[in-house]
């Protein structure tokens, strides 16, 4: 359970990271990843852990891969 809340807390960061490194608001994003930006929000403090399908959003909004973000959230756990 703790490697769990560990993973989201991280993954958060990164997504956190990534909208910041590509210069979008949390509205930018949510509006390009279609979800809303409170949960962008929730996502970026490890409130909420996202479904396969909003990794894949986000990715594509943040133009990487789903793979790079996820790998780069295992990343920072090591």
């Amino acid at each position: 359970m703790k490697r769990r809340k560990a993973l989201t807390l991280a993954f958060g960061q990164v997504i956190h990271d990534e909208r910041k490194r590509a210069g979008l608001s949390q509205e930018r994003l949510g509006l390009s990843a279609k979800v809303h930006p409170t949960y962008v929000s929730q996502l970026e403090r490890g409130v909420k852990s996202p479904s396969l399908e909003v990794i894949a959003s986000l990715a594509t909004a943040l133009k990487k891969t789903p793979h790079a973000l996820l790998k780069a959230a295992e990343e920072r756990l090591s």
